[in-house]
């Protein structure tokens, strides 16, 4: 036998022989050292649960906080991406705004103007801070006359015999100006290839 062991036993034994005596004299029994009585372990038992419930109260109450504060975040986001959608082009209507104040002008001396040549160089700058404005918004003219036929950036509407050798598969005429917004094409330019 493991000498620890025979301790133990011993141990054991002269333990149950004091309750024994204790109860013979009508003590109440005490426990040993490190040993804990049923009422202590209950106490132990209940403080224990009692934590672990201010644990879980804690952890419900962080979970319950983040989930509403992870709600209005994103119907705060639905909401900033309606009003983008909806008010996206606000900056580019304002920039466009003086151009059509050039264009009523225009069109109020017009009505009194007898000089042709000084009314088609007037709408020639309108027109030409028209496409400036346009360009500060990122839009810019497809260049089209001598390219080859690229069908990312134009489509071709008709085809016409080359006047010459080197103008094969080349554009000829543009029939409409393709534009692109940041580098991505919102119209083909409509072209005349020649064959």
């Amino acid at each position: 036998m493991d000498p620890k062991e025979h301790i133990k036993d011993e141990e054991m034994q002269a333990r149950q022989a004091a309750e024994e005596q204790r109860a013979a004299d009508n003590e109440p029994a005490q426990p040993a050292d490190g040993e804990i009585t049923a009422d202590e372990e209950e106490t132990c038992g209940n403080n224990e649960a009692k934590a672990l419930r201010e644990e879980c109260d804690t952890l419900k109450d962080k979970y319950l906080r983040l989930s509403a504060e992870f709600d209005n975040y994103r119907k705060r986001t639905m909401k900033e991406k309606a009003e983008l959608i909806l008010n996206g082009g606000e900056k580019s209507i304002i920039s466009i705004l003086p151009v059509v104040d050039d264009l009523e002008r225009a069109l109020k001396n017009m009505e009194t103007a007898t000089d042709v040549e000084a009314v088609r160089s007037g709408v020639e700058l309108i027109y030409n801070k028209f496409m400036s404005v346009l360009g500060q918004n990122g839009v810019k003219v497809i260049e089209t006359t001598g390219q080859p036929l690229n069908t990312d950036f134009h489509e071709a509407i008709a085809v016409i015999p080359a006047p010459a050798e080197d103008k094969k598969g080349k554009i000829l005429d543009c029939v409409q100006t393709g534009y692109t917004l940041n580098d991505k094409v919102i119209r083909h330019a409509k072209v005349v290839v020649g064959e």
